[in-house]
């Protein structure tokens, strides 16, 4: 029996999840695109790290079927797409970001593994600045993910980072500048006393998120909790 499967396992934050599972000794399986062009490179990577690749199209009946072969206690959902690649790709936020995490949270409940462990938990990797409401696309996506998740009866614990330093196969320069931008804003803030804002808005790194995701997963007091801030940057 599995302990974690990884949905979203290639991104940045992904392969710091992966890497934190089989470093504390969690047999964890790694989801990758079946049609993925990199799919050999993968397969290399995570198995040199002792997880399992499981190579399945963004199908509900594929996810289903490999979730109740391989029963996990944990389920992460790290999906996400960006501009680029939607322009590339097609597609949008609603389609990609929400339409995805939607199917892997049915399948979770269709394959009824949350019934087979009671410790079980989802763990969505959601954005920081989400709220009901939000005309924004990309928050808005995450937004009807976590409303989903939370009314699908599966325990879980939703993650709100705020922006999230590190090495991507896309490089978004923006990021370092609006990271760098905002440490500078936000530690004047915080010596002016708002240290409550400067830790939730404080940029963090792939690293220290992976990590901080895992120990959550495994927190009974993070069961059916949203976190941000100070408690993503825990590693």
């Amino acid at each position: 029996m599995m302990d974690a499967f990884v949905v979203g396992a290639t991104g940045l934050v992904g392969r710091e999840v992966v890497a934190t599972l089989c470093a504390q000794g969690l047999k964890t399986v790694a989801h990758v695109r079946a049609d993925s062009p990199r799919l050999a490179e993968w397969q290399g990577r995570f198995g040199a790290l002792g997880a399992q690749v499981a190579a399945l199209p963004f199908e509900s009946g594929a996810f289903t079927d490999a979730l109740a072969s391989h029963r996990p206690r944990l389920v992460f959902s790290l999906l996400g797409t960006t501009r680029k690649r939607m322009a590339q790709e097609g597609g949008d936020y609603q389609s990609i970001d929400f339409g995805l995490t939607r199917l892997l949270i049915d399948a979770v409940a269709v394959a009824g593994i949350a019934r087979i462990h009671s410790d079980f938990r989802f763990v969505y990797l959601s954005s920081i600045g989400v709220k009901p409401g939000t005309r924004n696309a990309y928050l808005k996506a995450r937004a009807d993910a976590e409303a989903h998740l939370q009314t699908s009866g599966l325990p879980y614990t939703v993650a709100r980072p705020s922006i999230i330093l590190g090495e991507r196969d896309e490089p978004r320069a923006g990021e370092a500048v609006a990271g760098a931008v905002a440490g500078g804003v936000l530690g004047l803030l915080g010596a002016l006393g708002a240290r409550t804002l400067r830790d939730r808005y404080t940029s963090t790194t792939a690293p220290i998120l992976g990590a901080a995701l895992v120990r959550c997963a495994l927190d009974p007091q993070a069961r059916n909790r949203i976190l941000d801030g100070a408690a993503l940057r825990i590693g």
